[in-house]
């Protein structure tokens, strides 16, 4: 019979028998669990499962069906001998050898007579070796006839073994079987089987914990069935990996410019790197290092890429060019979008590729809350970046030579740091400046190296040219410093800090209107600043009646409101459906499929507003986008409204064009004082422009002494605020302003007279 062995790792379980240190087998018992012990037991249910036997639970008592089979070939008789044990073997196991046969029957034999001088009786016996016997055939037939074979067979017994399945088991290990016992509740149940620990040896291991809740047979089926299905995903490998950032000095734009060369010898490795630099090291010297490293990265030959600000995402061209299928499940998603991944001029670099986009969609699939459609879009999104960008960086390509790709501005959202993640895969060095401090890159990796310096600078573009680099001097930079000292956070503001506005209708008293309307912005309530934008809360209302009847102070009181900002409208309507409009020929191919076609719009020759700043032109631009969202205007998707709302708010009139070019979102805003005082209704165009340019930032206010609907016929719901201030009269004729009495006591009385308190 074989002895049984102490092991002294883990891996002496799969040496062959010929080539232990100690001829002999193995039985363990593990109550323990580590990332060495799950990848022990993955292997070793591979070798069980090719070459022994795996128990899951108990080994099932034989049944009535199988006594009465082994009493018909057997009968029932009992010998405790050597002789009978070998004779009947060899009629109940015929593939077993005379080896073979002659070890269980020894292993049996020593068995039972233990039993015997423990005081069991030959009936107990008989009822054991039948067990036995039946056993053999219906469990363990296929691993009998491996029995001293040098590939040792394999036993892996899965929870609290009972004291029958102890003693064969035992029986096997001893006639050539090397066996596992898994105890997931500890060893105390075993112990009482075997006092003693002689039968079998329990793993001792430092670190070892409790098993994980999840961890069973069944999960290791599943995670082997897993590494199956990835096996068949990869395909061939490469050859060669990549050795990213163990080299570099940790110096930025020099571990960069480190020739291929110096970075390492071994054939099977490429070294990159991938590193991000924050914020500056030297303001005056920035750009011109940018430029240098630019410079001597194309002069060494090597392929460069320059992105900046962003990675413009696919188009629908891109994307329709990917090929695709609806998927049930990720790996077949995976197995069919990684052949849209072509590259017949290198085999080895298709298989590099083809490598990290699986390692990286993969990835990816893990993280929470990721579902199978949406991983799809993201496998989608890194396929047509790869394209895109493919003949630029690798064009010709060939080992060793490694691309390069700055990114100058950092990674915005989640797909564009899972494509820089990808890039770091392949032979591509991957270098990501944030000069700006106010810039957050969310690129996060295990492997990524980064450099941070205390100063900041905003830098927006890789000078290309000598003539594209400006340096700031050392008393620009200061100023510059002492500029957001005092403009950040402070309450204080300099001229047009902030490009992004949103406004915000204030619902107000009445009374209020005269207090706020001459008022910075930032000064009003719910005035807020966030990153880049502001909120300003602005006035939109609709005085309706005249205090008292008395028209002269009606008058008197509404000149008070026309300040330089103001554009006073008292011509009904101010636009009309028939003026000359040229962008109503345009309109439905400035607006398409729910969005407002920008880029159209701003190369178009009848496009008006080209010569505002761009940050005024993009303001114009959003806000017309969210008017028509909001349908606040009546017939919005209905009846066509929308390419109305479009050429309107593209074909405003210059007074108007140029009083949002002048507006600073954190002063005074401009405004429209309109007087509606007959009966002549205000057209839908005048509704557009006045909702509109509330969304803009300006005030807004509506004097209808008839109290008749004016503007708000033409909107889906309430936008103004409307106050009853007095009687209605009719037929008023507005007068001209500059006749208008504006003595002091005029002034003085406006509060009281037109948003009188109460006097």
């Amino acid at each position: 019979m074989f002895e049984h062995k102490k092991i002294q790792e883990l891996d002496d379980f799969f040496i062959e028998l010929k080539k232990r240190r100690e001829q002999g087998v193995y039985f363990c018992r593990i109550n323990g669990y580590n990332e060495q012990v799950q990848n022990f037991i993955l292997k070793f249910y591979q070798s069980a499962r090719q070459y022994g036997v795996v128990i899951e639970g108990k080994i099932p008592n034989p049944d009535e069906k199988n006594l009465a089979y082994y009493s018909e070939i057997m009968g029932m008789d009992f010998q405790m001998s050597l002789g009978f044990f070998t004779a009947s073997l060899k009629k109940w196991l015929p593939r077993m050898n005379d080896y073979q046969r002659n070890q269980v029957a020894v292993s049996i034999y020593d068995s039972l007579d233990s039993m015997r001088k423990s005081g069991k009786n030959e009936n107990m016996l008989k009822n054991a070796y039948i067990k036995f016997m039946c056993w053999l055939y219906y469990k363990f037939e296929r691993i009998v006839s491996q029995l001293g074979d040098n590939n040792v067979p394999k036993i892996l017994y899965e929870g609290q073994i009972s004291n029958y399945e102890l003693m064969l088991v035992s029986i096997l290990s001893h006639a050539g079987c090397d066996v596992v016992l898994l105890q997931y509740q500890g060893d105390n149940s075993y112990r009482k089987l075997d006092p003693q620990s002689s039968r079998s040896q329990e793993l001792a291991m430092p670190g070892l914990s409790a098993f994980p809740d999840y961890f069973n047979l069944k999960w290791i089926q599943g995670e082997l069935q897993r590494k199956q299905n990835r096996e068949r995903l990869y395909g061939v490998l490469p050859e060669t990996v990549n050795c990213t950032n163990a080299w570099i000095q940790g110096k930025g734009f020099s571990d960069v410019l480190t020739p291929i060369s110096g970075r390492g010898q071994e054939p099977k490795l490429f070294y990159n790197c991938m590193i991000r630099i924050n914020g500056v090291e030297d303001k005056l010297t920035y750009q011109k290092d940018l430029f240098q490293l630019q410079k001597e990265l194309k002069s060494s030959g090597r392929r460069l890429l320059i992105l900046e600000q962003e990675v413009p995402k696919p188009g629908m061209d891109e994307i329709g060019a990917v090929r695709r299928k609806n998927y049930g499940n990720q790996e077949q998603m995976l197995l069919d979008l990684a052949g849209n991944i072509q590259y017949t001029a290198n085999v080895e670099l298709q298989r590099l590729m083809h490598k990290a986009f699986l390692d990286i969609i993969i990835e990816e699939g893990q993280k929470e809350g990721m579902n199978l459609n949406r991983l799809t879009n993201k496998a989608v999104y890194l396929l047509c970046w790869l394209k895109r960008y493919q003949s630029e960086l690798f064009n010709n390509w060939k080992l060793p030579e490694i691309g390069c790709v700055i990114y100058l501005g950092g990674c915005k959202d989640e797909n564009e740091a899972m494509f820089f993640r990808f890039l770091a895969k392949l032979p591509i060095d991957v270098l990501i400046l944030v000069p700006d401090g106010n810039s957050r890159c969310v690129l996060e990796d295990p492997v990524l190296f980064e450099v941070n310096f205390s100063d900041s600078l905003n830098v927006t573009r890789v000078p290309r040219e000598n003539g594209e680099i400006q340096i700031g001097t050392a008393a620009y930079h200061a100023e510059r410093e002492l500029d957001t000292l005092m403009y950040q956070d402070s309450g204080m503001y300099r001229n047009r800090q902030y490009k992004k506005a949103v406004a915000v209708t204030l619902r107000t008293m009445y009374e209020e209107i005269a207090i706020l309307w001459d008022q910075e912005l930032k000064y009003r309530p719910n005035f807020s600043t966030s990153e880049d934008t502001v909120t300003m809360p602005v006035i939109f209302a609709k005085v309706s009646g005249v205090k008292e009847q008395n028209a002269a102070r009606y008058w008197s009181g509404m000149k008070g409101l026309l300040t330089g900002d103001t554009l006073l409208i008292k011509q009904v309507p101010y636009v009309n459906s028939t003026d000359y409009n040229p962008i109503k020929a345009h309109a439905a191919e400035f607006f398409k499929n729910g969005k407002v076609q920008k880029a159209k719009i701003r190369a178009h020759p009848d496009y008006q507003y080209g010569v505002l700043r761009e940050e005024v032109q993009e303001h114009i631009l959003e806000k017309l986008q969210a008017l028509i969202d909001m349908r606040a205007i009546r017939g919005t998707f209905e009846n066509g409204t929308e390419y109305t709302i479009v050429s309107t708010v593209l074909n405003l009139k210059k007074e108007i064009v140029r009083l949002i070019q002048k507006f600073d979102f954190t002063r005074k805003n401009p405004k429209i004082v309109y007087i509606n005082p007959t009966e002549k209704p205000i057209s839908l165009e005048d509704s557009i422009i006045t909702a509109f340019l509330n969304l803009v930032g300006f005030d807004v206010i509506f004097f209808v002494p008839t109290g008749y609907q004016s503007v708000e016929q033409h909107f889906n719901r309430g936008l103004m605020e409307e106050h009853q201030i007095g009687d209605y009269l009719y037929d008023l004729k507005v007068p001209e302003f500059a006749s208008v009495s504006s003595n002091s006591s005029t002034r003085q009385s406006w509060r009281e007279r037109i948003f009188k308190r109460g006097t």
